[in-house]
């Protein structure tokens, strides 16, 4: 079933955030990252990733730095305290709201 890319757009900021608490990661990274631990849910194209990471960098939520892997220079990105905070802000509205789409729906969110 094709998932409503609005759900997801509200949750994106929260899922590159939460992806990069882990490690650092360059972009095409994050969108294979994504659609793996998705299963498929969240293909996130570089037009939508880039933009959101250069806005999370402006916002100091991210930095970035480059590394050269196997002969090829990527720009890596990295989560900061503030980016932290934002993730724990973030997480806490999803919870509240998640939690309550399913008093009214019923279930667990698995068991949608």
């Amino acid at each position: 079933m094709a998932t409503d890319a609005s759900l997801f757009s509200g949750s994106m900021t929260m899922l590159v955030l939460k992806l990069l608490e882990e490690k650092d990661m360059y972009g095409y990274e994050m969108i294979d990252t994504l659609c793996r631990k998705s299963n498929n849910v969240f293909e996130m194209k570089a037009g939508t990733l880039y933009p959101l990471l250069h806005t999370l960098v402006k916002q100091k939520c991210l930095e970035s730095y480059e590394k050269e892997v196997n002969g090829k220079t990527r720009k890596y990105y990295r989560l900061t305290a503030v980016g932290k905070k934002l993730l724990e802000t973030k997480q806490k509205v999803w919870r509240e709201y998640s939690e309550a789409v399913v008093d009214i729906i019923g279930g667990a969110p698995n068991e949608a």
